[in-house]
């Protein structure tokens, strides 16, 4: 059973936290992503990244990679204290979900 709508949020900040640790490009995030489970297409992954980039949490770049111009985006200041944020919210909401275990 696939809970898609429950996860929107985390692969958001999934994909804010690898910004954040080193620039990321969109296929690189895409098969990151499936490595956690999340299986998400370009027509998902960069609508995220354009309206991060329109926030502010994220710069982008065109590179040369691997033989290939492809865009690069990076986290931010601002992108960071805002995944320093969330960061707060989900050790509130981690400790919530499991302290009755």
């Amino acid at each position: 059973m696939e809970y898609r709508d429950l996860y929107s949020g985390l692969i958001k900040l999934h994909i804010l936290h690898h910004a954040v640790e080193e620039p990321v490009y969109g296929q690189g995030m895409i098969e990151e992503l499936a490595r956690h489970g999340y299986k998400i297409s370009p027509g998902t992954l960069y609508p995220i990244l354009h309206a991060f980039e329109k926030k502010g949490y994220v710069k982008s770049k065109n590179k040369l990679f691997e033989g290939r111009i492809r865009r690069f985006y990076e986290g931010t200041k601002l992108g960071k204290l805002a995944l320093n944020a969330a960061k707060i919210k989900v050790q509130e909401l981690f400790g919530e979900l499991f302290e009755s275990e």
